[in-house]
């Protein structure tokens, strides 16, 4: 429960520090007076964005503080999980600087509006007007239905489910295309791995290709080349041989007459030693060098199939043909995995159907289970609040469509007489009857929820004397097991209150504030009666604001 709020610098509040108390509070005040204004500090304090047109002065910093009593709603599990430290009476910090710059802190320690807003969800429940018109929403209307069924823990595991089951049929629908798109693409290209694997390519190949070929197709020009080179060398009188020996014989007769003539003999012997070596390897050249049209036309063959395939790669070599092989060769893997992901996707769908089937037939049944109860309970609360004719007509039907809450679709019909038909809340229901309704809905939540607090906001619309009484008994028999808070412009709810505030606008020179003050037993008296009566107080008025107070 909130045991405390200050507010700073908030919209026409320079400051305010109220304490609060557990059971049933009301707020009047009259209409512009800053109900709204509390309200909207209290909004800041549980997470709502703010902009600096909430501060009073744009010079000075707003704080709205507010205290927790949570000892009683075991919420450490939560402090814990968002590395906060716990505290019985937790203190939840705004603060909004002139530089329009927004600050959060629970306990002392920094927070974002997300961990705010989520703390909130325990805390405090804000029923507004809008929130009444909310009644006739289908989603609404089944967190009511689920409230009592105990449906919470179950629609969060199918919740969970759900959300895994979407994110695979949204990965199989996307491989599928991918699919689709490739298959077209992989037929051209397992065309063209074929056409590079038949070619049996291997890196160098074209250059010793190349260099074959030159010599096959001109065997016969090099052969006469070699031998005219070897007749040359080893002709017996004349050859480059025999006249090196010469010179080598002629040099070694001078050559231990100067190491200038010794150096020229090693020097003609290495000359005389390498020659005799190409002399050889000529012969050897000339020994393999044989005439065959057939290895040339195969080297001739292959060699073209090699320039085909670069001209149609737009490649200049073996390797890169090869590159491109690899890849095309990884495409068609890729497809062959894609195969693979589509069929283990599609057994996970089909496991997931089974189990959100699963979860939705149990939320199904236990939904079928809770009608009954809500409509007695609503039409016994309905009926003290002078609706005696009252009945609901609550279907549930299943569906084939995974919804965010299950399967269901709902029809929650209204009838307040006798004699009329069934029809839609929203198209039937008068705006007395849905604030009611709205009521005894809340009254029927409040046994099955844990929430420390409830605030009503003019749930009263719409509705007066005998019915109003017993609007305010409702919230005062509900604050027996939370903190209640009516905000109201009607006496007899005003009057049902263990503790009373009245919102008013003060004048300071030229400044008007907002402020929260709460109510003696004289004063409460006379706000009662005057508005019984207006700004003149009768007699009359008053006696009757004592019998409402009595």
């Amino acid at each position: 429960m909130i045991t405390s709020l200050s507010i700073k610098n908030y919209a026409l509040i320079e400051k305010l520090s109220i304490d609060f108390s557990k059971g049933f509070s009301t707020i009047t005040g009259e209409t512009g007076a800053g109900k709204s204004i509390i309200l909207g500090a209290l909004g800041l304090v549980l997470g709502k964005r703010a902009d600096l047109t909430s501060l009073k002065s744009k010079e000075e910093k707003c704080v709205i503080e507010a205290h927790f009593e949570i000892s009683k709603y075991n919420l450490l599990p939560f402090f814990e999980a968002n590395d906060l430290d716990y505290e019985n009476d937790t203190i939840i910090r705004r603060e909004i600087l002139p530089s329009g710059k927004s600050r959060a802190f629970i306990n002392d320690s920094p927070v974002n509006l997300q961990e705010l807003q989520e703390l909130s969800l325990f805390l405090i429940d804000i029923h507004s007007q809008q929130q009444t018109q909310e009644l006739s929403d289908e989603n609404v209307q089944f967190e009511i239905i689920d409230a009592i069924a105990n449906n919470k823990e179950t629609i969060l595991e199918y919740q969970s489910l759900l959300k895994s089951y979407k994110l695979d049929k949204s990965k199989l629908n996307s491989l599928l295309k991918r699919q689709s798109e490739s298959k077209k693409v992989q037929e051209y290209n397992t065309f063209l791995l074929d056409e590079l694997v038949a070619a049996q390519l291997k890196s160098g190949e074209q250059e010793t290709l190349e260099t074959d070929f030159e010599k096959l197709n001109n065997v016969e020009i090099i052969k006469e080349s070699i031998d005219r080179s070897l007749a040359i060398a080893n002709e017996e009188q004349i050859g480059v041989m025999h006249n090196l020996n010469e010179i080598k014989v002629s040099l070694q007769k001078i050559a231990s007459f100067s190491t200038e003539y010794h150096s020229l003999l090693d020097r003609i012997t290495s000359v005389t030693i390498e020659f005799d070596d190409i002399s050889d390897e000529m012969n050897r050249c000339s020994e393999k060098l044989i005439n065959d049209p057939e290895q040339l036309d195969l080297i001739s063959q292959k060699l073209q199939v090699i320039f085909n395939l670069q001209k149609k790669h737009q490649v200049s070599s073996v390797d890169e043909l090869l590159e491109i092989q690899a890849n095309l060769e990884n495409s068609v893997l890729e497809l062959g995995n894609m195969e693979e992901e589509i069929a283990a996707l599609t057994i996970s769908i089909e496991q997931k159907t089974v189990e959100l089937d699963t979860f939705s037939t149990t939320i199904h049944t236990n939904r079928l289970d809770s009608i009954p109860v809500l409509s007695h309970k609503l039409i016994t609360i309905l009926e003290t609040l002078g609706m005696p004719n009252v009945r609901f007509n609550i279907d549930i039907n299943t569906t084939e469509t995974y919804f965010q809450n299950g399967k269901d679709e709902l029809q929650f019909l209204f009838s307040a007489n006798k004699g009329t038909d069934f029809g839609l809340l929203k198209k039937v229901a008068s705006g007395g009857e849905m604030s009611r309704i709205m009521l005894a809905v809340k009254a029927i939540l409040a046994q099955y929820s844990k929430l420390p607090t409830l605030i009503f906001d003019e749930i009263d619309t719409g509705v007066s004397g005998e019915i109003a009484i017993r609007m305010g008994e409702i919230m005062k028999e509900m604050s027996q097991e939370m903190q209640i808070f009516a905000i109201t412009h009607l006496p007899q709810i005003a009057a049902k209150g263990n503790a009373h505030f009245k919102v008013f606008k003060s004048t300071v020179g030229d400044d008007t504030q907002s402020e929260l003050k709460l109510l003696n037993g004289e004063e409460r008296v006379v706000e009662i009666a005057q508005m019984l009566s207006g700004t003149v107080v009768s007699d009359s008025a008053l006696n009757h604001a004592k019998a409402l107070l009595n």
